[in-house]
């Protein structure tokens, strides 16, 4: 019987180890993938920050341009303002002068459509 209690001793002693050792790999197998999960968010991170930094660079170099074709547009539209503004002090004069002599210079005359009645 000592030699059964003894074998059953050394079967519990090995199932023992047994849930021992799983219990350990199971322990290491989280530590890992907590370990991996780091990892990659790290490394999702970095990616990020390199296409953030790459697209302010492209996006500089856009926005430069249109900033130099915003201020060519605003230049050329105040030039066509003062244009426009002198044209209109150089013709205003002579179109007034027109106006007021159609308006006050009355001819009066018969219309050629009007007859005399007998």
């Amino acid at each position: 019987m000592t030699s059964q209690s003894q074998g059953i001793q050394q079967l519990l002693q090995a199932e023992k180890r047994a849930k021992d050792k799983l219990e350990e790999a199971k322990k290491r197998k989280g530590k890992r993938l907590r370990q991996a999960k780091e990892e990659a968010i790290a490394e999702i991170d970095h990616y990020r920050l390199q296409r953030e930094k790459e697209f302010r660079n492209k996006q500089t170099n856009v926005m430069g341009s249109q900033g130099n074709l915003s201020a060519k547009i605003e230049e050329q539209t105040k030039e066509t303002v003062r244009n426009l503004t002198s044209s209109y002090h150089k013709s205003m004069e002579n179109m007034m002068k027109k106006l007021l002599s159609t308006i006050c210079d009355i001819n009066p005359e018969v219309h050629p459509n009007f007859r005399h009645a007998v």
